[in-house]
């Protein structure tokens, strides 16, 4: 496992397009009633772990900067690019389903997890995602609170882990929750209490 420092990675709330299934990518919308309440489920979890000592930072997309608001406190929290999540390209504001009625080869049985990132006419790949992270992860040069999206999450922690990039649809997503990864540590924080998680 690489040597980062602790990292309290969380995923957006829901917002109205999560809600619709649609792909939000470069794209936003707004947190439902619901994701308002994940963000504030989300600060009450960090205030039990204890993040005085962390530096925030978060997308610079509206559904981030608002989670990151709301589960900070109005605290400081630090914008970075790098933290936006996967572009979509011309599958941005689509839902899954009429991505699968131009693209059904991704949504096959046969089709691994989440196969359709990376193939967007004009989107990112999953490596080009991890390829802007790293820089980011290797500057940290203490803890951390992370405030972005679904796979951008998922990628940071393959990284953080030591995994491939080509794990990360192994890796569960979630809302409300507060991922920790540290040297020898991988867990799942929510307001029910802490799980220890494995690895893929």
């Amino acid at each position: 496992m690489p040597d980062f420092p602790e990292l309290l990675i969380l995923r957006h709330g829901e917002t109205e397009w999560n809600r619709q299934g649609r792909m939000q990518g470069a794209l936003d919308s707004p947190l439902t009633d619901a994701g308002r309440q994940h963000a504030r489920d989300q600060g009450r979890v960090l205030r039990r772990v204890g993040v005085t000592s962390h530096n925030w930072y978060c997308s610079p997309q509206g559904r981030a900067r608002e989670t990151a608001r709301l589960a900070s406190g109005d605290g400081p929290v630090t914008p970075d690019e790098r933290l936006r999540e996967i572009g979509m390209g011309d599958w941005s504001g689509c839902t899954r389903d009429e991505i699968a009625a131009v693209a059904p080869e991704y949504f096959s049985p046969a089709s691994p997890p989440l196969a359709y990132y990376g193939h967007a006419p004009g989107g990112e790949t999953p490596a080009a995602v991890a390829d802007r992270l790293r820089p980011f992860l290797e500057t940290l040069a203490g803890p951390a609170v992370i405030v972005t999206h679904g796979v951008t999450s998922r990628l940071i922690r393959c990284l953080a882990l030591g995994l491939p990039v080509s794990a990360f649809a192994a890796l569960e997503g979630g809302q409300g929750i507060v991922y920790r990864v540290a040297p020898g540590v991988y867990q799942r924080l929510s307001l029910q209490g802490v799980e220890e998680l494995d690895l893929p």
